[in-house]
């Protein structure tokens, strides 16, 4: 199984992320996700069957978030609508995002990746 990891080489969480996979010889393609970000439809195939709000897409440290102002945007936003501004900018998203096309995992939890690509 080949995992796909979209990263963003200077984020100290996707970095964490891609070690572990490294030191586990987990099999994975990486993708920038600022130069090459998800489509608005691979976000709500991810966002589905992650089993997370949409919410939990958005990367809420980010400069470009308060930047913004997402999180007044997104309050009473759809699934719709939260998936356009996230595929507007890959600096939106919260990373690293694991995915075998059937599980996804957002940030870096080393538990999480134990139990889901493993």
């Amino acid at each position: 199984m080949t995992l796909t990891f979209y990263w963003y080489p200077n984020c100290g969480t996707c970095k964490k992320a891609k070690k572990w996979l490294d030191d586990h010889e987990v099999d994975y393609t990486s993708i920038h996700i600022v130069n090459d970000p998800p489509t608005k439809e691979e976000l709500v195939n991810m966002i589905l069957k992650s089993g997370l709000p949409a919410k939990k897409f958005f990367n809420t440290s980010g400069k470009k978030y308060r930047e913004l102002n997402i999180k007044d945007r997104i309050k009473n936003a759809s699934l719709e609508e939260m998936t356009e501004i996230l595929a507007s900018d890959g600096m939106l998203i919260k990373r690293p995002i694991t995915t075998d096309g059937k599980k996804v995992t957002v940030g870096f939890k080393e538990e999480t990746f134990n139990e889901n690509w493993l």
